[in-house]
């Protein structure tokens, strides 16, 4: 079959979703977008309770269903029928949004499936009846982003941002709107990850997002709002107990985030906006590297850049996923004639970070883990970690969330 016939074909076929007409140059997207959060959002929630039926599916006994919109920068508003069943996710901080949404089987792609998917169920492990099925997922990234590859999956929504589809390998704006117009709609915002400037083509509607503003407009897609903000109220009260606890900055402690690779780190920042920093902004460390620029979110350090910072917490990104061993890179810090002097490995208190694609579930436990590494005399001691198993099991009042109310939410048990 042509290339063209098969655009037809499913062009043809496709009457589940479709977008509105306010995509990337509609003059009501500066309303639409200037919303930091979902302010008309219903919830479901009464005495204590999630109405799943009503809050994650329209009425079964309506003769049709009826369309609803969701929006977001720099879409603009998208329309649906009805929640989506096929869902294309490049970075897993949406593919944990559908899981916290209750939606997680509809994922049909993620980045690096066994990574993505091992590190996001070591969280889900101390989740009663959450966990994320990623074998036999597509990676989307495998061979670069691939237009044929989207057309084959047939999703019914991408969670990824079209202004960073556009500047991929042999992609244009025309291959967007293909995919927007014979598959399903664009809804994702890449850019606010760093807050980088996007393409120029897109930098009149693109708009700034946190992590759990992202996560508000993603619910709209699935009409999934009372878990949403069920959820958000977990996140405001463990925010709070972090804040409300923190020491005064000339007391906290120095800190890095860093990946050890060969003879240098790759280093990032710890306070700069941006969602990729949601679960070490909060804590307020001291930056070790705050006044060094490297011309976006992280840079390269040798050892003895490294030595001449010397801070007093080492946090090593991607420690909880499969792809590093913490007992090597500890090792290999003490084996260095400059590493082993570092304050930090002295001190055994070179730790595990997760990743920075988080979504909400793994912000949680990411802000308690690096909470504890961070003010152990405050928080609680991070416990000591075998490589490769799930989130430590802590005592209930060692936690500072509830687990059992965060997985009754995304279960559809309860809300807050």
């Amino acid at each position: 079959m042509s290339r063209n016939a098969e655009l037809e074909r499913i062009a043809t076929r496709r009457d589940v979703l479709t977008t509105g007409s306010a995509f990337l140059w509609s003059g009501a997207l500066a309303g639409c977008a200037s919303q930091s959060s979902p302010s008309d959002a219903t919830s479901a929630a009464t005495d204590g309770q999630i109405d799943t039926e009503t809050s994650s599916r329209t009425d079964t006994t309506a003769s049709e269903p009826a369309s609803y919109d969701a929006s977001m920068a720099p879409m603009g508003e998208v329309e649906f029928d009805e929640p989506p069943e096929r869902v294309f996710t490049v970075f897993p901080q949406y593919a944990d949004m559908a899981v916290a949404l209750g939606h997680g089987e509809t994922v049909n792609a993620v980045y690096v499936p066994e990574m993505s998917g091992t590190t996001m169920n070591h969280y889900y492990d101390r989740l009663d009846g959450v966990s994320f099925e990623w074998e036999g997922l597509e990676d989307p990234l495998s061979d670069g982003l691939d237009e044929e590859h989207l057309l084959a999956l047939d999703s019914d929504v991408h969670l990824a941002d079209p202004a960073w589809a556009s500047t991929q390998n042999n992609w244009n704006q025309s291959d967007v709107e293909t995919i927007r117009e014979t598959q399903g709609p664009w809804f994702g915002n890449f850019y606010s990850g760093t807050q980088a400037d996007p393409p120029a083509a897109y930098a009149d509607q693109y708009e700034y997002y946190t992590l759990w503003e992202l996560f508000g407009h993603v619910a709209e897609v699935f009409q999934e709002q009372a878990r949403y903000e069920a959820l958000d109220q977990v996140h405001s009260d463990l925010i709070d107990t972090i804040t409300e606890n923190l020491p005064p900055k000339e007391e906290r402690p120095t800190a890095v985030r860093v990946t050890l690779s060969d003879e240098a780190f790759w280093t990032y920042h710890l306070n700069r906006p941006g969602y990729w920093l949601a679960d070490t902004r909060p804590l307020g460390a001291t930056d070790a590297f705050a006044e060094t620029e490297w011309g976006q979110l992280w840079g390269q350090v040798g050892y003895e850049a490294m030595a001449e910072a010397d801070p007093d917490v080492i946090l090593h990104l991607w420690g909880m996923t499969p792809n590093y061993d913490m007992a090597e890179v500890r090792n290999t810090l003490e084996s260095s004639e400059v590493g082993q002097q570092l304050s930090a490995v002295q001190n055994d208190r070179v730790y595990p970070q997760g990743m920075r694609y988080q979504g909400p579930i793994m912000n949680l436990f990411q802000l308690e883990m690096t909470a504890k590494q961070l003010y152990p005399d405050i928080f609680g001691e991070w416990p000591d970690y075998e490589d490769g198993a799930p989130y430590p099991k802590l005592p209930a009042d060692e936690q500072l969330f509830d687990r059992s109310r965060v997985a009754s939410i995304i279960t559809g048990d309860e809300t807050a």
